[in-house]
């Protein structure tokens, strides 16, 4: 039988232990902030490696999401006829004015069967949107990929080309906290001269 001394000594220094390396996660930043208008995004325990199945740009051609390797994506599924994604598209049209370049973009991806020719004029003339590259996956050949459920459904891909969360529906995307999540990613992004962004 352990003394009742020695047991509460063991506990004490095992809550002390597990409270310190608390500490150290919280100190060091390493857990993304997903909290507010996202706290519904769903931070995934592992990150997922991006499917390898392409998409078009608005010309017709041919993308895939290697080919932003390097950067942090916003990747958004939407269609002319979702309401909640009509909503939406403003936010991210903002986000990408706000921190759109070389280390981040929005990728808004189009899911109407009519294309180009439903989507473009939809975003630029009804929406009046300037900043979003129109892309499109008329075949919904990397929405099933993704496996995505529903409309709108955004990715979140690190720099590595890794998605690391979802979140189903509708966001403030260019709100303080998408942008505190958004930007943590950013922050471990290797700058050119080989450290941290």
């Amino acid at each position: 039988m352990v003394p009742v001394r020695s047991r509460n000594t063991v506990l004490s220094l095992l809550l002390l232990g597990i409270a310190f390396a608390a500490l150290r996660v919280a100190a060091a930043g390493d857990v993304p902030p997903v909290q507010g208008d996202v706290a519904h995004f769903n931070l995934y325990v592992e990150a997922k490696p991006a499917p390898d199945v392409g998409f078009s740009a608005a010309d017709g051609t041919a993308v895939s999401l290697a080919d932003y390797r390097g950067k942090v994506l916003l990747v958004n599924f939407w269609a002319t006829w979702c309401g909640p994604c009509v909503r939406e598209m403003p936010e991210l049209d903002a986000l990408q004015a706000a921190l759109g370049g070389d280390a981040f973009q929005v990728l808004a991806i189009n899911q109407d069967w009519g294309g180009a020719k439903v989507a473009e004029p939809f975003l630029r003339e009804r929406l009046g949107l300037a900043n979003l590259a129109l892309l499109l996956d008329s075949t919904w050949r990397f929405g099933q990929a993704t496996k995505l459920r529903g409309l709108p459904t955004t990715f979140l891909v690190d720099a590595d080309g890794a998605i690391v969360g979802d979140l189903e529906g509708i966001a403030a995307w260019n709100g303080e906290d998408a942008r505190a999540l958004i930007k943590w990613y950013l922050d471990r992004v290797p700058s050119p001269q080989g450290g941290e962004g």
